[in-house]
């Protein structure tokens, strides 16, 4: 059966970015429709001369609202940030790397102002409607890129995640979400939340998708993504702090999954992380992202405070009083625990754990900053400490019959992407036969 083309699956992404009954509006903030048409039209060409550019030549891609696209302001979802009127002068070296790969870049897609939040509303552009509940949220902070995938508007969306935001929308829109090493992917020309734990990661529909996009990503040689053996792979369950408060939807799909690989020949065990209570410790003076989103964004405070999300103004402002001390601090005690983890996961293939441990709350019940702030920290609880301790980490959907999506995320030591890749390949091959 022979593929559809590029220029055919663009059109029909931008069909349903411009259906004024869909979430098109308020998830794609830009549309690239002509550039797009044009670089379809062009990997059309190199496929029907046998002369395809790789995995992405054609692909249908979107990217987040953070990325430096030449000529353009970069929003960072934020109507201050749109008015400043900065222009990019070169693309962020990543949407370079997909050009270059043949991606087509169908759109830049909506976010949680300045990437800080993981629950995906936008009080400026709009909050997307969650694919399983329109009245839900999507997820943050790459909130339309999410929702961009699972209607159908992109096949791929690039997002960044610096405390879950590709795992948190991917978990909550019943998508696939990748998290890699920080250090595989440059950060340059993605407008930043935190230095420390930025990173840059795809989400799509599939593990072998976010394998494929992430090599490019990392300027690396297409991988095999070949599913390991699930027959005695060692999995460690975390114990403790990712299931307290889980809600029942996200208990029942994740022990059904479990039980599932466990009949496959997994071999789980139940591990305790000790480590997490010296995170919490680290954190307690401040934490890196209110710290460094603060000196980012200190003289736009003085600005225009009044332009900004009162939800993101007040996490960002949370950083103003950390001593330079502490910082430092923070950063030495965070060394030593990233080397810590490492040693603590030597010991079997993948962590695993459920991405977030409730489903996605509805866009009233957190119009309340209160429950807004509540809701945010349960989202993003589960996956935070990924990036604190400089791991990789993908979420994958787990099974529903019906209702609300929730996400089964693996973790692997710094640098074993490659491997987590295989792993997820195989647990995603049998939760879906």
């Amino acid at each position: 059966m022979n593929t559809p083309s590029s220029r055919s699956r663009l059109e029909q992404a931008l069909t349903r970015i411009a259906d004024p009954a869909g979430e098109g509006a308020r998830a794609c903030l830009t549309v690239y429709a002509d550039p797009a048409r044009a670089a379809a039209d062009a990997a059309d060409a190199r496929a029907k001369a046998g002369q395809p550019l790789g995995p992405l030549d054609g692909a249908i891609v979107s990217i987040k609202d953070l990325y430096d696209v030449a000529g353009e302001v970069t929003r960072a979802g934020s109507k201050v940030l749109a008015s400043e009127g900065l222009r990019a002068t070169a693309d962020a070296p990543v949407v370079k790397r997909l050009r270059d790969a043949g991606a087509v870049i169908v759109a830049k897609t909506n976010m949680s102002e300045f990437a800080f939040s993981g629950v995906g509303v936008n009080p400026h552009f709009g909050t997307p409607g969650n694919p399983f509940d329109r009245a839900r949220v999507p997820g943050g902070s790459t909130s339309g890129g999410a929702v961009a995938v699972a209607d159908g508007m992109c096949e791929i969306a690039l997002g960044t995640d610096t405390g879950g935001s590709t795992r948190i929308p991917a978990a909550l829109c019943g998508i696939v979400g990748w998290k890699p090493s920080k250090r595989r992917v440059p950060t340059d020309g993605a407008f930043p939340l935190s230095f420390t734990l930025d990173s840059i990661g795809p989400m799509a529909r599939t593990v072998a998708e976010c394998a494929a996009t992430d090599a490019v990503l990392a300027g690396e040689a297409q991988p095999s993504v070949a599913p390991a053996s699930l027959s005695g792979l060692r999995l460690g369950i975390w114990q403790g702090m990712p299931f307290e408060g889980i809600d029942k939807t996200v208990s029942a799909a994740w022990s059904a999954a479990v039980d599932r690989l466990g009949q496959a020949g997994v071999r789980f065990s139940d591990e305790t992380i000790a480590l997490v209570d010296d995170m919490v410790r680290v954190n307690s003076k401040g934490g890196f992202s209110p710290v460094e989103s603060y000196a980012i964004h200190r003289e736009r405070l003085k600005r225009d405070a009044a332009g900004i999300d009162p939800n993101i103004r007040s996490r960002i402002e949370r950083g103003e009083g950390v001593s330079a001390a502490d910082y430092i601090d923070m950063l030495q005690g965070r060394a030593r625990l990233v080397q810590a983890m490492d040693a603590r996961l030597a010991s079997f293939d993948a962590l695993v754990l459920p991405t977030s441990p409730i489903v996605a709350p509805t866009i009233a019940e957190v119009a309340a900053p209160d429950e807004f702030g509540r809701k945010n920290a349960m989202l993003l609880r589960n996956t935070a400490s990924i990036n604190f301790f400089d791991l990789c980490a993908i979420s994958l959907p787990l099974p529903r019959q019906s209702g609300l999506s929730a996400g089964f995320m693996l973790v692997g030591r710094n640098g074993s992407d490659q491997r987590l890749f295989r792993i997820a390949a195989a647990v995603e091959k049998h939760l879906k036969d």
